[in-house]
């Protein structure tokens, strides 16, 4: 999830008519947002299979004074982008042995009838840092159970002086089928998948984009590949979205400008688009939602939460503009 200076917020989805539903708050119309209102969650990342839009998101249940409390991973489905249905906890962290903490950002793939799960969670003693693991199931709503039994990211993969690096994954099932996974802060990692999906292939390599901080997401469209990914915390700045895009999945990248600016009162934020109905969307969090019993988010907690959306009318050359709202 976003880090170090790690504070999230919810999702939000962005499409052509704001389209979404708060799961589990009354008087909520549908086709409004925010999307979850039930509870606090962050890093959405979206998956559409089978004529549905499955959404998976990190569930913080911090308190008064905590940063962030992430301990499990939330999903829920809708077949019309309007009305949602909650299918509860699909993991737990501690569900990979070897993980301690920290629900952070994480992705579902589908590939030959299995779906591949992928989280950034805190590595257990002796190990230290970040690290990403990959767990899979039969079904997208879970349960997942780790595919391993050990890190498939870790800082013994990418060694260095921050205890973070291994933050964030994205994956893209190519059209020939070869997979291939992204992820880091400050450093934007890219590696390919073995076709069973839980080991690396080959040696990793660095994407080289302006401004990255942390938060890729990989998509396709046409011949063209997108790298979306969150920006400018490193230049002291709140991140914003920016984009860029390559021929070739190992680029060179062309660097396309900012998608986004900043998510109110949140000052990270975290991509994920998929085209559903011939209808491209971006979900993202920020940080504005109170819960139905009054308890509201916070600068500085992952417990936050979406309150606005953006359409994205899709002009035939790009599926997303160059710039907009938050």
């Amino acid at each position: 999830m976003n880090k170090p200076l790690f504070l999230a917020a919810l999702l939000l989805a962005l499409g052509p008519l704001a389209a979404t539903r708060s799961h589990g708050q009354a008087g909520t119309q549908p086709g409004t947002n925010p999307l979850i209102r039930d509870v606090f969650t962050a890093d959405p990342a979206p998956l559409v299979y089978k004529d549905k839009v499955y959404l998976y998101v990190g569930h913080d249940k911090a308190k008064a004074g905590q940063m962030f409390n992430m301990n499990d991973w939330r999903c829920y489905s809708s077949t019309d982008m309007k009305h949602w249905t909650a299918h509860g906890s699909i993991m737990k962290v501690r569900d990979f042995k070897w993980a301690v903490q920290d629900a952070w950002a994480s992705q579902v793939v589908a590939r030959n009838g299995k779906f591949y799960f992928y989280a950034a969670v805190q590595q257990g003693p002796p190990a230290t840092g970040k690290a990403i693991g990959v767990a899979v199931s039969g079904s997208p709503t879970g349960p997942f159970v780790d595919a391993r039994g050990t890190a498939l990211v870790s800082d013994q993969t990418t060694p260095g002086p921050n205890g973070w690096d291994d933050i964030d994954p994205t994956v893209l099932v190519d059209d020939d089928g070869t997979a291939w996974l992204a992820w880091g802060n400050p450093n934007c990692y890219l590696a390919k998948l073995k076709p069973n999906m839980t080991e690396l292939d080959g040696p990793i390599q660095r994407i080289e984009v302006p401004n990255y901080t942390e938060g890729p997401w990989l998509h396709k469209r046409g011949s063209t590949y997108y790298l979306t990914y969150a920006a400018f915390a490193h230049q002291g700045m709140w991140e914003k979205l920016c984009y860029a895009t390559a021929s070739k999945i190992t680029g060179p990248w062309t660097y396309q400008g900012i998608l986004t600016e900043q998510a109110k009162n949140s000052y990270t934020i975290h991509p994920g688009i998929v085209e559903f109905r011939k209808q491209w969307y971006l979900f993202y969090h920020n940080a504005t939602l109170t819960l139905p019993n009054g308890e509201s988010g916070a600068l500085g907690r992952a417990a936050c939460a979406p309150s606005t959306c953006i359409t994205t009318p899709t002009a035939p050359s790009s599926p997303l503009p160059t710039r907009g709202p938050a």
